[in-house]
């Protein structure tokens, strides 16, 4: 959910350079120098480097006031999440969703309301995360690997060259290192 907030906000900060600026943004731009701090937790950020991403920000307008408010929706979500494994009752949970959708809806954003939408499809499987603080994102990690090493391999005329080359760059992203893992 993080990674799809993150994807939010980058297409938020896109989008809304192209309509303001009528390009892409430059290194000149301030949210384009801010970019990588929005897509960290604020807990990451020292003080400097929240005033340098956040000041600069809104001082620019209409694109700063936007990022922010993306930004701001992220972090909301983000709290929500990390409730999870803190033993949070039912109110306190029910409270932090509340907050996030209410920011969310308040901010008139597309990406915003897109992100809402799809918490709001999820949130029987976010809530038993939250409740007991598991997840599938380790097979979820490993089926991505799997997915990008067999496009690594993809082209070989030999199935079995196919299959042998997946497996060997699969085992060495798991290890790090060439040895041999599978007999």
């Amino acid at each position: 959910m993080v990674q799809l907030a993150n994807k939010m906000l980058s297409m938020v900060r896109r989008r809304t350079t192209a309509e303001v600026r009528g390009r892409r943004g430059r290194a000149s731009d301030p949210e384009w120098k801010a970019r990588r701090c929005l897509l960290r937790k604020r807990e990451d950020l020292a003080d400097e480097q929240f005033a340098k991403m956040w000041n600069p920000l809104l001082a620019e307008g209409k694109i700063g006031r936007i990022l922010l408010t993306a930004w701001i929706a992220k972090e909301s979500l983000r709290n929500l999440l990390a409730l999870a494994r803190t033993g949070a009752d039912r109110h306190r949970i029910g409270h932090a969703r509340w907050r996030f959708l209410t920011r969310c809806a308040d901010s008139d954003i597309p990406e915003v309301c897109q992100l809402t939408t799809t918490v709001d499809r999820w949130w029987s499987e976010i809530e038993a995360f939250i409740d007991t603080g598991h997840s599938n994102a380790k097979s979820e990690g490993i089926n991505r690997v799997i997915r990008l090493v067999a496009r690594a391999a993809f082209g070989f005329r030999n199935a079995d060259n196919q299959r042998l080359r997946t497996r060997y760059l699969f085992a060495v992203s798991l290890c790090g290192s060439g040895r041999r893992v599978f007999g």
